[in-house]
C-alpha cells in the first residue's frame, strides 16, 4: 500500500504547475519554492512508509511547502514585552532605546550618511568623533572612544597598553586583586582575557582582603599598569577589605604605572538617589586619577551594545591606533544610538527620555495604578488577578542584589508553566515570571507602547484561568 501511495506523489515539476502554486512563487521566489516542494515530498514518503499517512495530495504538500517556507523565513529576533521587572534584561536586549535614539538609527539607516566624511573639507573623516565630544563633554574626560562592547574595551586596553611589543615579546605585567578575577555571562573571564590581550597578569591580594601593599610588592620594571575590574555582577560581603581608587592611583603615580577602571555596567547619573546602592560613575574614576575608564553602552547608561572608553588623551590616541582598533569598532547604527543617547544627558533630560532611567525613577504610586488599571480591565474580561506588592530587579550585571518596590498582577492559573507558554508563542511574544502558581506581570518594565498588546496577549489565556 505504501509503495502505491509513493508511486503516485507527484514529481516537482508537477506541482511548480499547480495553481496554487503560483502564489508561493510570487511571495517566496522560485528558487525558494523548490528547495520547499522538495523538503514536502520528503516529509511525505517518510510519513507514508511509517504509514501514519494512507495518501496525501497536492494541496497538502504545497500547504507544507508553504509552512516550511515561513518557518525558514520566519526572523528569531523579534521585539518581546518584558514584563519580568527585570529593567536591563540582557537575555532580552538589555536596555531598550529611547525614541531619539531610534529615530536616529532610522536616519542614518535609510540611505547614506557622514560616517567618515569630513563635510568642511569634503575629504575622509573619522568615526570617533561622532560620540567623543559628547562623551568629553558629560565626563570631563581629555579622551574618548567608542568599541562595539565592553569586553572588546577590556580587551583592547590590555593588548595596546601591556601586550607583546618589541621591548616586551612577553607582555608587560598587570596588577589584579583576586577578587576582581570575575567571570560574566557566556563565560567571559577576566583570566582568559588577559591571556588572549597578551598581557601577563600578576595576581594580588586574597579572595576578600587586599592592601596596598599587596600592589606595591610584585611592581617590576616591566609592570604596566593596576586594572580594577568592578564587581558589577556580584557582591563581596563579610570581612572585606581593598584600597580605594584613589589609592592605587597615588601608588602608580609613585612607580609610573597606569590604572585603568573598568567599570562593566557603569553609570553617569546617581543611583543612591532612588534608594539604590552607589554605582561607579565615570565622572568620579576621572576624577580620582584613572587614566582610563571602560563602561557598557546598554545597560544604565540606556543606549545601544557599545564599549565607551574615556581618560587622558594620549592613552585613548594610543587604542586607537592599535590594530585591534579595527576589528572592534562601531557601525554607524551604534554610534547614532549612542550619540543620541549621550544628548539626553548633556540637556539633562536623560531621567525623562531613556527608558532605563524612566523605569527606574518610576514613583511607585505610578506603578501600583498602572497594575489596579490592568487589574480591573482583565477582570471585566473574565481574567480575575490580584495587585500585590513585590520587587522590581536592576539586572544586566548591575547593582546585584539591589531591588526597587513595585507593585505586581498575580494571575492564578491551573497551569502556569502552560500560560506562560502560550504567551510566549505570541506575537509578540510576552515573558512573564512564575511564583506561587501565578503569573506575575511587574507593570515597571513594560513600555507605554506595549501596553494594548499585552494586555491582548493576557485576555487570550483566559480559558486557562481556575475558576474555583
Amino acid at each position: 500500500m505504501a509503495d502505491s501511495s509513493l508511486r503516485q506523489l507527484p514529481s516537482v515539476e508537477r506541482l511548480l504547475g499547480h495553481p496554487l502554486t503560483s502564489s508561493l512563487i510570487e511571495s517566496y521566489g522560485r528558487t525558494l519554492t523548490i528547495e520547499a516542494l522538495r523538503a514536502a515530498l520528503d516529509d511525505a514518503r517518510a510519513r507514508l512508509r511509517s504509514g501514519s499517512e494512507s495518501s496525501l495530495d497536492n494541496a497538502w504538500l504545497i500547504h507544507r511547502a508553504r509552512a516550511k517556507m515561513d518557518s525558514w523565513l520566519a526572523p528569531t529576533l523579534r521585539r518581546a514585552i518584558n514584563a519580568t521587572g527585570v529593567i536591563v534584561h540582557t537575555n532580552l536586549g538589555r536596555a531598550p532605546l529611547a525614541d531619539s535614539a531610534i529615530q536616529a538609527v532610522r536616519e542614518v539607516a535609510v540611505g547614506y550618511s557622514t560616517l567618515e566624511f569630513d563635510l568642511e573639507s569634503g575629504g575622509r573623516g573619522t568615526r570617533s568623533v561622532h560620540a567623543e565630544a559628547l562623551l568629553k563633554h558629560i565626563t570631563g574626560a581629555e579622551g574618548a572612544l567608542v568599541v562595539n562592547n565592553n569586553a572588546a574595551a577590556v580587551l583592547l586596553s590590555l593588548a595596546a597598553l601591556a601586550g607583546p611589543t618589541r621591548d616586551y615579546p612577553q607582555g608587560r605585567g598587570v596588577l589584579i586583586s583576586r577578587s576582581q578575577l570575575v567571570e560574566i555571562g557566556g563565560g567571559f573571564r577576566m583570566p582568559d582575557v588577559m591571556a588572549q590581550s597578551g598581557a601577563r597578569m600578576i595576581e594580588v591580594g586574597t579572595t576578600n582582603r587586599t592592601h596596598l601593599h599587596d600592589y606595591a610588592t610584585p611592581i617590576e620594571p616591566n609592570t604596566a599598569l593596576i586594572l580594577r575590574v568592578h564587581r558589577s555582577n556580584f557582591a563581596l560581603l563579610g570581612f572585606t577589605t581593598e584600597p580605594s581608587l584613589a589609592d592605587l592611583v597615588g601608588l602608580a603615580r609613585e612607580h609610573d604605572l597606569m590604572v585603568v577602571d573598568d567599570l562593566g555596567s557603569g553609570a553617569l547619573i546617581d543611583t543612591t538617589q532612588f534608594g539604590l546602592a552607589p554605582e561607579p560613575t565615570a565622572q568620579a574614576s576621572l576624577a580620582a586619577g584613572a587614566d582610563l575608564v571602560m563602561f557598557s553602552g546598554d545597560k544604565l547608561l540606556g543606549g545601544p551594545q557599545a564599549g565607551i572608553l574615556v581618560g587622558r588623551g594620549a592613552v585613548i590616541e594610543q587604542l586607537e591606533h592599535h590594530p585591534l582598533m579595527r576589528a572592534l569598532r562601531p557601525d554607524k547604527l551604534c554610534l547614532a544610538a549612542l550619540a543620541a543617547t549621550l544628548v539626553h544627558y548633556l540637556k539633562g533630560d536623560a531621567l525623562e527620555q531613556i527608558p532605563v532611567w524612566r523605569m527606574i525613577g518610576l514613583p511607585l504610586p505610578e506603578v501600583e495604578a498602572r497594575a489596579r488599571r490592568w487589574a480591573d480591565m482583565l477582570s471585566a474580561a473574565g481574567l480575575p488577578g490580584e495587585v500585590i506588592p513585590g520587587h522590581s530587579a536592576i539586572g544586566g550585571g548591575s547593582l546585584p542584589g539591589e531591588m526597587l518596590p513595585t507593585f505586581l498582577l498575580a494571575i492564578r492559573v491551573p497551569s502556569p508553566d502552560e500560560a506562560a507558554s502560550r504567551l510566549r508563542a505570541g506575537d509578540p511574544p510576552v515573558i512573564v515570571r512564575i511564583e506561587d502558581d501565578c503569573l506575575i506581570v511587574d507593570p515597571r518594565t513594560v513600555l507605554d507602547r506595549d501596553e494594548d498588546d499585552l494586555l491582548v496577549a493576557l485576555r487570550s489565556i483566559k480559558q486557562a484561568v481556575h475558576h474555583s
